[in-house]
């Protein structure tokens, strides 16, 4: 069986309002499941392949900036 992840997340998403994608962003880190981790890096590439090479950078420092909390 070939699953596409990209694809199916895309389906599960693409109708989506504002607040479910946050709704589905915050549930996912708040349950702090491991599984859902896939899906959140997908919808992260649909991001950053929409972004300007500003936002790239804008992205990147935010990551950067949470990495120096985190340790």
């Amino acid at each position: 069986m070939d699953i596409n992840i990209r694809e199916a997340i895309y389906q599960n998403v693409k109708d989506n309002s504002l607040d479910q994608f946050e709704e589905t962003i915050v549930d996912a880190l708040e349950d702090g499941e491991e599984k859902i981790l896939p899906g959140l890096g997908v919808l992260f590439e649909y991001i950053w392949n929409g972004s300007t090479n500003e936002e790239k950078s804008s992205m990147l420092f935010a990551l950067e900036r949470g990495l120096q909390k985190h340790g």
